[in-house]
């Protein structure tokens, strides 16, 4: 009886496939044979002409091959994907069975590894103008090196960028022009396809708000009907397709809005999503393909005198293993990074079981950054880690029957080697805080999810409902293993983001006696590797979800969607 009123838990929640897992934190699963990736060919006749739309999104930097977790058969499972040489290689046999395809990255193109830090970016432009991508959209983690490093960077790209929502910010709260044009149209087998795009207008709160200084965003449903109107009315657009950097529920939000009648599908990124069957909503379909890489999402679209009639999507996998690597992508990946390849491949240390970070509540590299925070700093209550969803796994061991951590990977994990800041705050900040955080993973309105996971943290518990009411989800809180008093000051410590007023630390305002540490994040990191390799960080439970699955893989609810 238990069994069956968890699954059918499950399935009410959207979330069947995510159910139990014997020890997912130790195990190191075989890597299974993949079905050759294929897609059913649509006939064509003489007077019907098939196109493609092909996407990648979130790639975050990462240019090589890499170890992919996978969820299946209620267990994790390992094999490599991705790599721009791999993903130019399908993308080249992709284009060569179907001539008529387009091809789209929808953001996080510049940020994510060592190579990017040291390059400001610079490394990447030529591997992207040489996959012969023909639209960009910039995404959230663009505006990393400043809005006019960010410019530059996208222009110097081959292909069209649009964004209908990132304006100039003429100061005093004034919108300016749009920075870059509205809208695309691709003009192909007697029709026109129109594409929009809309990055996350919640960048100046989700990253550090001096990275978009200069910069002023728009929800989409402020301008979306009137280019909706205009690429159908005025431009006579036979299909439009919504390009966005949104997450997957705000995404899906969108789609069930007024706003977006008239879209046929949207095209999504930023929450690293594998969407394999489009999320059908009230207005508009909505898929998104994956991060690092690992995947292509495939849009195919039959055109029959002047109209489309039939349509198919599948996420194609880059699986390493089974495509051979692009040799001139190769070539220039392997002169691009051979200045710094010594500095990337360095090991600072090792862990005995995986690391990676896709389960929502707790995961492996989080709770080794958490632990390297209290080694260094003992002395302070609470250690925070932000609720990041970027960095590939890594499951394979070298020679010493562990896995490395090289310098690069500290880079791949945390991007931005952040000053350490503490401070104290009452246990009444510290439950209300906790409190916003559930809302920003969990809210039932979609359109008020944020698109991280949930925060990580050391020397509390908290037990809580996901699924409950906002401001009541907190069932127990407890403070190394006392019962939390309003009143009572606890120390925390948490990385400082720029920009930041001086008393917040991982978006709690008004935090007591605000400090910084003269060491940096990735100081703490190795200093801790070199001390302790080889290191076990086993998630200990800190945070306990008590109506769903402590594997939680997704946010995303109450749709036909499941993340594997």
């Amino acid at each position: 009886m238990q069994n069956s009123n968890r699954r059918n838990f499950l399935k009410s929640a959207g979330l069947l496939g995510l159910g139990s897992v014997l020890n997912p934190y130790s195990l190191m699963a075989k890597k299974p044979e993949e079905e050759q990736v294929q897609s059913d060919d649509i006939v064509n006749e003489n007077t019907v002409t098939t196109i493609s739309i092909l996407q990648t999104t979130d790639v975050h930097c990462q240019i090589h091959p890499h170890d992919e977790l996978f969820w299946e058969e209620e267990k994790i499972t390992f094999r490599k994907t991705g790599g721009y040489a791999n993903m130019a290689a399908m993308m080249h046999q992709l284009r060569k069975k179907n001539p008529n395809t387009f091809v789209i990255d929808t953001g996080d193109m510049f940020q994510g590894s060592q190579l990017s830090i040291k390059t400001t970016g610079k490394a990447f432009v030529p591997i992207l103008n040489a996959l012969n991508y023909d639209l960009f959209l910039p995404g959230n983690w663009e505006v990393i090196y400043g809005k006019r490093n960010m410019q530059t960077l996208l222009g110097s790209l081959n292909a069209p960028k649009i964004c209908t929502n990132m304006y100039h910010d003429l100061g005093e709260g004034k919108r300016g022009e749009l920075i870059f044009q509205p809208y695309h149209i691709w003009h192909i087998a007697g029709i026109k396809i129109g594409f929009l795009g809309y990055t996350d207008p919640l960048v100046p709160i989700r990253q550090s708000p001096s990275y978009s200084k200069g910069i002023l965003y728009a929800k989409p449903e402020e301008n979306l009907a009137h280019y909706v109107d205009v690429l159908k009315n005025q431009e006579q657009c036979g299909f439009i397709i919504l390009i966005a950097h949104l997450g997957l529920s705000q995404q899906i939000a969108l789609a069930n809005m007024p706003e977006c009648e008239g879209v046929n599908y949207i095209l999504g990124g930023d929450t690293h999503e594998r969407v394999r069957k489009p999320i059908v909503c009230k207005y508009a379909k909505v898929v998104e393909p994956g991060a690092f890489g690992s995947f292509i999402g495939k849009l195919d679209l039959v055109i029959e005198n002047g109209k489309i009639t039939r349509e198919k999507y599948e996420l194609l996998e880059v699986n390493s293993s089974k495509t051979r690597p692009d040799k001139t992508i190769q070539a220039l990946l392997s002169k691009t990074e051979s200045e710094y390849l010594s500095q990337i491949g360095e090991i600072v240390g090792y862990s005995t079981i995986p690391l990676y970070r896709y389960f929502v509540v707790e995961n492996t590299i989080d709770t080794m950054v958490l632990n390297a925070l209290h080694f260094k700093f003992p002395e302070i209550d609470i250690v925070l880690s932000n609720g990041f969803r970027f960095c590939p796994p890594r499951s394979t061991p070298d020679n010493t029957g562990n896995i490395p951590i090289t310098n690069g990977y500290i880079f791949d994990m945390l991007p931005v080697d952040s000053p350490v800041r503490y401070g104290k705050v009452t246990g009444k900040q510290l439950r209300e805080w906790m409190e916003k955080e559930l809302n920003n993973v969990f809210s039932k309105d979609a359109s008020k999810r944020f698109g991280g996971w949930l925060v990580k943290f050391q020397g509390m518990e908290v037990s809580f409902n996901a699924f409950g009411e906002s401001g009541s989800r907190i069932k127990s809180f407890t403070v190394k293993g006392k019962a939390i008093e309003d009143s009572t000051f606890y120390s925390i410590l948490a990385c400082e983001r720029d920009g930041d007023p001086a008393d917040m630390i991982c978006r709690i305002r008004e935090v007591s006696n605000p400090k910084s540490s003269p060491l940096t994040l990735h100081a703490v990191m190795k200093e801790y590797l070199t001390l302790h390799s080889p290191v076990t960080p086993t998630p200990p439970g800190n945070a306990k979800i008590l109506d769903a699955p402590d594997t939680l893989l997704s946010q995303v609810s109450g749709v036909d969607y499941i993340f594997r």
